[in-house]
């Protein structure tokens, strides 16, 4: 029997960097995280939550909560870019495994600015620089496990590289399952086009953590149409509470019942910038829809 650790994150309260006065403060996302049944986060942006061991752990541990992961961004596509990653990489990897979390998942950075739609780059890789990315990964998911203990779960992201189901499986292709899997948010996937139920089934052995998320399929197609940002997307309602999008949670849940395995299951719905009194209510829906979704090996604890 597998079990299927659900949790939530910053991420799910309109949480997006270290410091904005938009956001929820820490302490408010620790309180009604804690109050919405889950028991399981993430560290969100490095800096949004304490960056003292210590302190994080008496921050979690006074509301019965428990660290899953850390999240990071790369662009080891890029010329000399190693250095930086690494050094972002390092002090999230060092902080999540002090307070006992296994994983740090890592997000390639996106080809146009969020918010304003701005190109930074070509939204295509070349052979050569896919080589870069994988090759870095791979490098990176060593040294993370070598030093740290904790494992690299690779996320790909709507408006980076690694974004639809072709390029997804073109990422695993290239990588280590040592050192590198695969951290499948479902709403990224579906937002992307993809098809969740086929990676699943195609790379079983890949799957290492999970972003629970659904998309209105209205608002993607109109993203589409108009080529819009995702940080626009995500204005305009993009991401959606289940059951009310795509994927369905049920099959997919299932499916990921029947590898067998133990994950993290960490529900994000991004909703940047939200009011302060709008996460708490959807997170004890998401959390009670998820509960009944008739999969025994969901769990909440």
């Amino acid at each position: 029997m597998s079990a299927i650790r659900v949790g939530s994150a910053p991420d799910s309260w309109g949480v997006w960097f270290p410091d904005d006065p938009q956001q929820t403060p820490y302490t408010r996302f620790l309180d009604e995280v804690s109050a919405s049944g889950y028991e399981w986060i993430e560290l969100g942006p490095f800096g949004y939550l304490p960056t003292d061991p210590a302190k994080l752990t008496d921050e979690l541990g006074a509301r019965g909560l428990k660290l899953a992961a850390g999240t990071v961004f790369e662009h080891l596509h890029q010329d000399d870019s190693w250095d930086a990653v690494w050094n972002q990489i390092k002090d999230v990897a060092k902080l999540t495994a002090a307070v006992g979390g296994k994983h740090v998942v890592v997000i390639p950075e996106m080809w146009r600015d969020p918010s304003t739609g701005v190109v930074l780059e070509d939204r295509n890789l070349t052979p050569e620089q896919w080589r870069k990315k994988t090759d870095g990964m791979n490098a990176l998911g060593k040294a993370m496990l070598e030093e740290y203990g904790v494992m690299a779960q690779y996320h790909p992201h709507a408006d980076s590289h690694v974004d639809i189901e072709d390029n997804v499986y073109k990422f695993l292709e290239g990588t280590d399952e040592r050192f590198v899997n695969l951290c499948l948010d479902t709403g990224h996937i579906s937002y992307c086009g993809g098809d969740n139920l086929a990676i699943i089934n195609k790379h079983p052995e890949r799957i290492g953590y999970l972003h629970l998320k659904q998309v209105d399929p209205a608002i993607v197609a109109k993203v589409e149409a108009e080529d819009l940002p995702f940080g626009e997307a995500v204005k305009l309602g993009a991401m959606i509470e289940p059951p009310r999008g795509i994927p369905d949670m049920p099959p997919l849940l299932e499916a990921i019942e029947k590898l067998g395995i133990d994950v993290f299951a960490i529900v994000e719905q991004d909703m940047y910038p939200c009011h302060p009194d709008t996460p708490l209510p959807i997170a004890q829906r998401t959390q009670k829809y998820l509960s009944t979704c008739g999969v025994p090996a969901v769990r909440f604890s």
